[in-house]
C-alpha cells in the first residue's frame, strides 16, 4: 500500500469516527517537503492555518484544502519544521468565524506512571486526572478531558463547545490503559458536556462523565466543567489538624441526619440553598447540642424521590441547593460553628439510566456482565464489578475525594448488607456462590477492606460507618483481626428491638422484656452508632410518634423515654431530624419539616429534651469514654420485667466518674423503688424525662438522693426512689 492510500484509510477512519489515534492523523505532522497540517471541522466552508510567523498582516494565513467531505481539510507549508505554532481558522457558511488553537497539536495530559497506577486500580487521586479539568497545557488555557472507555471503538468530546457534534473532537487511545484523552483549548470552566462513545457493536452512546465534578440541573443530565476557586480558611486547615489527632471512638458523638431538601423550606415549596442552609442548620443543630449533621446523600442524582440513594454523579455535588463551592462553603460554615459533617455514600448499586453508568461503552463496564452478579433485585438498580481494578478505584478514590476536597469528617455506607452476600434478596438459583461455594461476596469484602484501610490511613481522624443489617462478624474491627475495617457499625438489630418494644402496649411489655434488653448482650461486639434514621420513618412505617403505644400523652411520654434510653445506652447516637419535634406524620421528602409543632408546649417539651440530653451526654464521660468497652457498663436491673423497669450504670476507667439509669416502661408510677449505687453519698437527677419543662407529669427525686449503706443490685449502697410513668431517669453523684 502506498502512502497516499495509507494516509487515505486513515483519513476514512477518522470520517466514520473509528480511528483510536486521531492525534497521529490530525495536526502537524513532518514530511520531506516541510509540515503537512490536517484539521477536522466538520460542515466548515473554508479553513485555514493562521502561523506564528508574522507575515505581511501580521500573521501568515494558509489555506487548507477539503480533502474529504466529513469535513477533513488539509495543507502542506513547504521548507517548515516542527514545532510549528498555528491557529486553525474556520468558516461556517454565513456564521461567524472561529479561531483556535489545534486541539491536535498536544502531548497526552496523562503520563505514564499515571496510566500504569489508573490500570493497577491505585490512583488515588484519579478524579484529577479523569473528567474535566481547566488547565493551561504547553502554554495554552483549555480543558483536559479524559475517559475510561476500554472497549470503545472511539470516542468523541461534545458539548456546547462544539454544538454537540461528535465528529468534532475525537479524544485519542492511550494504549491498554482503556483511556481516551484530549485537551482542548479555549474550553473553560461551566462549560456543559457528554462524551459520545461508539460500542463494540457500532452503536453511539452519549453519556454523562463518570468523574464530572459538576452537573445540570435535572432534568437535565449533560455534565459541567467544574467551576471552582473556593479558598479555605486558616481556621478550616485548624479543624482538620484537630479532627486528625482526635479520637471519635473515645468522645461524645451525636448525630443529626438530615436531607437537605425537607429540612426547612420557607415558602412550602423551594428547596433551601447550601448557603441558606449552611447559617441556619448550623445554628440550630449546634442549639440543640448536636456534634454532627449527616446528609443524606448529596451527589447528583436525577430522581428526586430516591432521596439521593440513586447516584449518576459520584464526583458531583447536587446542584438542586447550589454549586460545588456552595457546599464547601456550608461544609466550613459547620466547621466554623464546632460540628462535624458526615456524609450518606452509596457504592452498593447504581441507577440504569442510559446515560449514566450502566454499560458506559457498550459492555458492562462498571457493572458484572452476569445478572445474576450485576443486577439489584430490591431496587432495580445495578451492582458494581468489585472484582475490577478501576470499578474498585473509582469508588475508594471517590470516597477519599469528599474527605479532601470537600473536608467532610466521614462517610456512612449505604446497604452493606447487600454488598456482603450473592444471595441477598435472591431466590435459588438466582445467585452465583463464590469460587469456594460461598455466598460471601469475596470481592465485595476485599473492596470494604481496601476502602477502609485507605479512609484510616489517609485521613486520620475521618469517620467510616457502616449501615449492615446482619451479624456479619468484624464489621467494626480492624482489618488487620480480620475485620471489615469500619470505625462504627449502625445498630439495627436496637434500632428494631426497641422501636418493636415501644410499639407494645405497656400491659404487654412485660412478655417482650427481652427486646429491651437483648441489645447489652452483644453490645461490645461491634463499635456500634444507635440509629434512629430516615429508613424508620418512611414507606407506611409511620413516624417515631406514631409508633409508640398509648393515647397522645403517652406516645409524648413514651418517645421521651425512648429518648432517654438511646442516649444512656452504650453507642454512638443518630437521629433523623424532626425525630425532635415529635412529628406526628411519616417524613415527606417533598415538604418542609412540621416547625409549626413547636408552638404546642408537649412538642417544644421534646425538643427541649433532646436539646438537654446532648448537652448533659457531653457533660457525662461515664456515657461516652468507654462507649465500646464492657468495663464501661454493668447491670444494675435487668430482669424486672413485671414492672417494666430497667437499671445499668455507665462508668469511666477506674469508675472515677458514674451514671446510674433507671427507666421505667410503665404508665404507673413506682414509689419507694430500690435501687443500687456504686457510691455513698448524694446523688441528682441529671436528666428526668418525666419533667414538666419536657410535657411530663414532674415526678420524681428534685431533693436529691442519699444513698444508705444498703446493699442492692449488687452494689455496696443504694437508695430507694420515686420513679416516674413512662419516664427515664440519669442520677450522678453530686460533686
Amino acid at each position: 500500500m502506498t502512502r497516499t492510500k495509507a494516509v487515505d484509510a486513515e483519513l476514512e477512519a477518522l470520517a466514520h469516527r473509528e480511528h483510536p489515534s486521531p492525534h497521529s492523523v490530525l495536526g502537524a505532522h513532518p514530511k520531506r517537503s516541510g509540515v503537512v497540517i490536517r484539521a477536522l471541522r466538520p460542515g466548515a466552508t473554508e479553513v485555514a492555518a493562521l502561523l506564528d510567523a508574522p507575515g505581511p498582516d501580521g500573521e501568515q494565513r494558509i489555506e487548507l484544502k477539503q480533502v474529504h467531505p466529513a469535513g477533513l481539510f488539509q495543507t502542506t507549508v513547504k521548507g517548515a519544521k516542527l514545532p510549528l505554532g498555528y491557529r486553525v481558522e474556520a468558516t461556517y457558511g454565513d456564521h461567524a468565524t472561529h479561531t483556535q488553537v489545534d486541539p491536535y497539536v498536544f502531548l497526552p495530559t496523562l503520563g505514564e506512571l499515571d496510566l500504569y497506577l489508573i490500570g493497577e486500580g491505585r490512583h488515588e487521586r484519579i478524579y484529577e486526572l479523569l473528567g474535566a479539568h481547566p488547565r493551561t497545557h504547553q502554554d495554552v488555557k483549555g480543558t483536559a478531558f479524559a475517559v475510561w472507555a476500554p472497549a470503545a471503538r472511539s470516542v468523541s468530546v461534545v458539548g456546547d463547545f462544539n454544538f454537540w457534534n461528535g465528529q468534532m473532537h475525537p479524544m485519542r487511545s492511550l494504549g491498554s490503559s482503556g483511556v481516551w484523552e484530549l485537551f482542548i483549548p479555549d474550553v473553560e470552566a461551566g462549560s456543559h458536556y457528554k462524551f459520545e462513545i461508539l460500542t463494540p457493536t457500532g452503536e453511539l452512546r452519549s453519556k454523562a462523565d463518570p468523574y464530572a465534578q459538576e452537573t445540570e440541573m435535572p432534568p437535565q443530565t449533560a455534565s459541567v466543567i467544574a467551576r471552582t476557586g473556593y479558598e479555605w480558611s486558616p481556621q478550616e486547615q485548624e479543624w482538620l489538624d484537630r479532627r486528625a489527632h482526635g479520637a471519635p471512638h473515645a468522645e461524645p458523638v451525636s448525630i443529626y441526619e438530615v436531607h437537605l431538601g425537607s429540612w426547612r423550606r420557607p415558602d412550602g415549596e423551594t428547596p433551601t440553598s447550601y448557603t441558606e442552609l449552611a447559617d441556619e442548620l448550623s445554628t440550630y443543630a449546634l442549639d440543640m447540642g448536636f456534634t454532627h449533621v449527616e446528609l443524606l446523600p448529596v451527589m447528583a442524582h436525577p430522581f428526586e424521590g430516591s432521596w439521593g440513594y440513586q447516584v449518576t454523579g459520584y464526583y458531583a455535588p447536587t446542584p438542586r441547593y447550589g454549586s460545588p463551592d456552595e457546599l464547601r462553603g456550608f461544609v466550613e460554615t459547620l466547621h466554623e460553628r464546632g460540628l462535624g459533617v458526615i456524609l450518606d455514600w452509596v457504592p452498593a448499586h447504581f441507577p440504569r439510566d442510559d446515560w449514566a453508568l450502566a454499560r458506559f461503552d457498550g459492555t458492562a463496564l462498571y457493572e458484572h456482565a452476569d445478572p445474576r452478579r450485576g443486577a439489584h433485585p430490591d431496587w432495580g438498580t445495578l451492582v458494581f464489578n468489585f472484582g475490577r481494578h478501576e470499578v474498585r478505584n473509582f469508588l475508594t478514590a471517590n470516597a477519599l475525594y469528599w474527605l479532601r476536597d470537600f473536608h467532610v469528617d466521614g462517610l456512612r455506607v449505604d446497604a452493606v448488607a447487600s454488598m456482603l452476600y450473592l444471595d441477598y434478596s435472591r431466590k435459588a438459583g438466582e445467585w452465583v456462590p463464590n469460587q469456594f461455594g460461598g455466598r460471601e461476596d469475596l470481592e465485595a469484602v476485599s473492596f470494604l477492606k481496601e476502602l477502609n484501610e485507605m479512609i484510616y490511613g489517609r485521613e486520620p481522624g475521618a469517620i467510616s460507618a457502616a449501615e449492615e443489617s446482619t451479624a456479619w462478624p468484624g464489621v467494626s474491627r480492624p482489618t488487620y483481626l480480620g475485620g471489615l475495617g469500619f470505625g462504627f457499625k449502625w445498630n439495627m438489630g436496637w434500632m428494631h428491638d426497641t422501636l418493636a418494644y415501644m410499639q407494645q402496649d405497656p400491659v404487654y411489655r412485660r412478655y417482650h422484656h427481652n427486646e429491651l434488653t437483648f441489645s447489652f448482650v452483644y453490645a461490645f461486639t461491634e463499635n456500634f452508632i444507635l440509629p434512629l434514621s430516615h429508613d424508620e420513618v418512611v414507606h407506611g412505617k409511620g413516624s417515631l410518634y406514631e409508633k409508640m403505644a398509648g393515647d397522645h400523652w403517652q406516645k409524648l411520654a413514651n418517645l421521651r423515654t425512648l429518648y432517654g434510653y438511646m442516649w444512656a445506652h452504650p453507642g454512638k447516637k443518630l437521629l433523623f431530624m424532626g425525630g425532635e419535634l415529635a412529628q406526628k406524620n411519616e417524613w415527606d421528602a417533598t415538604a418542609s419539616l412540621p416547625w409549626e409543632l413547636l408552638e404546642s408546649p408537649e412538642h417544644a417539651g421534646v425538643q427541649s429534651l433532646v436539646r438537654d440530653l446532648n448537652r448533659a451526654y457531653k457533660e457525662q464521660p461515664a456515657l461516652w469514654a468507654l462507649d465500646f468497652d464492657p468495663d464501661g457498663f454493668f447491670w444494675l436491673e435487668p430482669n424486672d420485667a413485671d414492672a417494666n423497669i430497667v437499671a445499668f450504670a455507665r462508668q469511666t476507667e477506674g469508675a472515677r466518674e458514674v451514671l446510674v439509669f433507671v427507666g421505667n416502661f410503665s404508665p404507673v408510677p413506682r414509689s419507694s423503688y430500690r435501687v443500687g449505687l456504686p457510691r455513698a453519698g448524694r446523688w441528682r437527677e441529671a436528666v428526668n424525662t418525666d419533667s414538666r419543662f419536657y410535657g411530663g407529669s414532674d415526678q420524681g427525686n428534685f431533693g436529691g438522693i442519699e444513698a444508705e449503706p444498703v446493699p442492692w443490685h449488687g452494689q455496696p449502697y443504694s437508695a430507694e426512689l420515686t420513679i416516674p410513668p413512662l419516664a427515664a431517669l440519669w442520677l450522678v453523684p453530686e460533686s
